[in-house]
């Protein structure tokens, strides 16, 4: 077998891009890491700053990549989220957040240690956008990116010999289609330009959605607003309810229309007037960078043709995606995702020919279309993501996702439907915490061993 030292492109520094680096890496690779901000932590990385058209339609707007509204929790424990090799720990720092479920300030600081730990800024160019990436003859890509700073512009026209796409999916909104919306008065808004509740002090909001942004936000907008009403798909068609716990919340289906006078009527026959819409309703994969000559689309958020959301099987393995999957463990994912990529482009693992991956493909949209399943929801492997994560791991003779794990992520997704308000701040595991202490102890440094506590963790 002949292992191959590929020089590798991977587009953003979040942290899909980063477990990419760390894996390429260490699979013998030469790596640069083209990251558009002025840190790494992608998605994590904070800012108050929103864009100019609050609904993110306007292309000539200036994109602000996060998405993280100022409380933002993780809906996740730390001991699941974190990587295998470098469990997601409460710091013994001075001023960190010790929380199970901790802020997303806190996510930051981890990916920097992260980032500390295995080396990995002299990788990463920052404040690099990418602009163009195409094949060129003869296989290799050719990637063009600029660097703007307080103090330069330099561009780069560069040949690499593989691309890896981390660019993640929370930064192009998805808006809901209303009819009527054309003459309604009042203020729009994606979640993806909220921050704080302050805004909404005494206005009546109608916010769209059902998942994990929406259950957040229309709680913290709650004691400020003077009513807040959540449409969703999900709500079946019928009196509006009261949300429990709230005397200003109730839960209606999705929006019938609205109407010139303010008002927002809903299948039941009821009609609030309302002073904003806030879509909490999703996000585009969005890849304005990339150009394949059709080889490659996005069609109603499928990203496709990919073999198991990675490969496009015509540019395999020279062009591959990590972290497209949702409803996931997404540390893990990319970091499985990562370790597939590195060795298939050392030559240490093998591809399946290009007829098997698209046979493959094509078996896997058939059994969707069976099941009734919109092509939206492609990405969407929540309920089959660890029997995914073991494949990726059998591929990589890496151990499988531990059980532990497995059973503290179905435990919260339990809590989380059945107390919302409450399930990040009480949590009863003894048995699940011990052996993922064990597993978390093998990895940290003697210092802070001798200072956590199992109750830190």
């Amino acid at each position: 077998m002949t292992i191959s030292s590929l020089q590798v492109a991977v587009v953003g520094g979040g942290a899909a891009g980063l477990v990419a680096a760390r894996e390429l890496r260490r699979e013998g690779h030469k790596v640069v890491v083209f990251e558009r901000g002025s840190r790494s932590g992608g998605i994590w990385v904070y800012t108050p700053e929103t864009e100019s058209d609050s609904l993110g339609l306007d292309p000539t707007r200036k994109i602000v990549h996060s998405s993280v509204y100022s409380s933002l929790r993780t809906n996740l424990p730390r001991e699941v989220m974190g990587f295998f090799d470098f469990p997601f720990v409460s710091s013994v720092k001075p001023g960190r957040d010790s929380r199970r479920f901790p802020s997303h300030q806190e996510v930051m600081w981890y990916l920097e240690d992260f980032v500390h730990e295995f080396q990995l800024n002299e990788l990463i160019r920052y404040q690099t956008e990418v602009w163009n990436v195409e094949l060129e003859t003869g296989g290799k890509w050719n990637v063009k990116s600029k660097t703007n700073d307080d103090n330069y512009v330099k561009e780069f026209d560069e040949t690499y010999d593989a691309i890896v796409v981390c660019n993640g999916h929370y930064t192009e909104p998805r808006i809901a289609v209303i009819p009527g919306i054309e003459r309604w008065p009042g203020r729009q808004i994606h979640s993806h330009n909220y921050r704080t509740p302050e805004p909404y002090q005494d206005q009546v909001v109608v916010l769209i959605g059902s998942a994990a942004s929406a259950v957040d936000i229309c709680r913290d907008i709650a004691p400020f607003a003077r009513e807040v009403h959540v449409a969703s798909r999900s709500e079946p068609a019928g009196e509006i309810r009261k949300q429990p716990g709230y005397d200003n919340m109730w839960l209606h289906s999705m929006i019938e229309r609205v109407h010139e006078d303010g008002g927002v009527s809903f299948p039941d026959g009821s009609t609030v007037l309302s002073d904003v819409i806030l879509h909490c309703t999703g996000y585009k994969y969005h890849f304005p960078f990339l150009h394949t000559n059709g080889v490659l689309n996005v069609d109603d958020n499928r990203v496709g043709p990919l073999y198991k959301h990675v490969f496009p099987p015509a540019l395999a393995p020279g062009l591959s995606f990590v972290g497209l999957p949702w409803k996931v463990i997404p540390f893990i994912l990319c970091e499985l995702q990562s370790k597939w990529i590195a060795g298939i482009l050392s030559g240490r693992i093998s591809l399946p020919s290009k007829e098997t991956m698209m046979e493959d493909i094509e078996a896997f949209y058939s059994k969707m279309d069976a099941m009734g399943l919109p092509k939206r929801y492609t990405h969407n492997i929540g309920s089959s993501q660890f029997e995914y994560d073991d494949w990726l791991a059998i591929e990589c003779g890496f151990p499988p996702t531990e059980e532990w794990r497995k059973a503290m992520y179905s435990a919260v997704s339990r809590q989380r439907r059945t107390h919302p308000e409450t399930y990040r701040d009480e949590w009863d595991d003894d048995d699940l915490i011990l052996e993922a202490h064990h597993h978390f102890k093998q990895y940290l440094p003697t210092e802070t061993r001798a200072v956590l506590t199992s109750s830190a963790l």
